[in-house]
């Protein structure tokens, strides 16, 4: 049985990876901004109000998890917002980062006190951070949000090394929840395969950008 963290869990893919988590048997911690009467059935322990754009709130979360420690961390927190061209808004952007690469970074730093030797460190990040698949354009906030969430998650594998916590980067693949307007694979689907790359995780694969499906993903 592992001890888990899961960020961002009030829906979509985070209330599935808590609940997978659970119904494995493993010792599930869920955060999210506001609960859920689905995430409140799974029976794990919840910790509302968390704002990962918010310092004092992600100091809040840590405090309340004193005495803890995890064999993982799964940071999936995200928001996205669609843009182009013609229609960007810079606040909008610098939102998108506050919360999709900021946000993991402050709750990374808040945690690292709570991880060991042998944990392993998960961000859910998506292909729309690729650079060198990137053949459509627009989604100007999202897209470069989460190629600075893939920077942020290789320099942590480089850093974390020598404590032997190891740092995965992830995407789910295209799956049927609100932010995709319930297009794409089962949420269900999403999560097994997020979470057998989570289990794979290990010092030596570190800072990798995976799919969720186990292919490789380019930078």
């Amino acid at each position: 049985m592992s001890s888990v963290l899961v960020v961002g869990t009030n829906r979509g893919i985070g209330l599935e990876l808590a609940r997978q988590f659970q119904r494995r048997g493993d010792s599930v911690v869920a955060t999210c901004r506001t609960s859920t009467p689905d995430l409140e059935k799974l029976g794990v322990r919840v910790i509302g109000d968390l704002d990962v754009a918010d310092e004092k709130s992600v100091r809040r979360m840590a405090e309340q998890l004193q005495g803890l420690n995890f064999d993982v961390v799964v940071h999936n927190a995200g928001i996205g917002l669609t843009d182009t061209l013609q229609s960007l808004d810079a606040d909008l952007v610098l939102q998108q980062f506050q919360v999709n690469t900021l946000g993991p970074l402050r709750v990374a730093l808040a945690l690292l006190p709570h991880l060991e030797a042998g944990a392993r460190l998960a961000f859910i990040s998506s292909r729309l951070g690729s650079i060198s698949d990137n053949s459509s354009g627009s989604l100007y906030g999202y897209r470069i949000s989460k190629a600075a969430l893939n920077m942020l998650g290789v320099n942590l594998a480089r850093d974390l090394r020598a404590q032997g916590i190891a740092v995965g980067i992830l995407h789910p693949g295209t799956v049927a929840t609100e932010m995709t307007g319930w297009e794409g694979i089962p949420v269900g689907e999403a999560a097994q395969g997020l979470i057998a790359r989570i289990d794979e995780l290990d010092l030596q694969n570190s800072g990798t950008f995976w799919h969720a499906n186990g292919e490789v993903l380019g930078w």
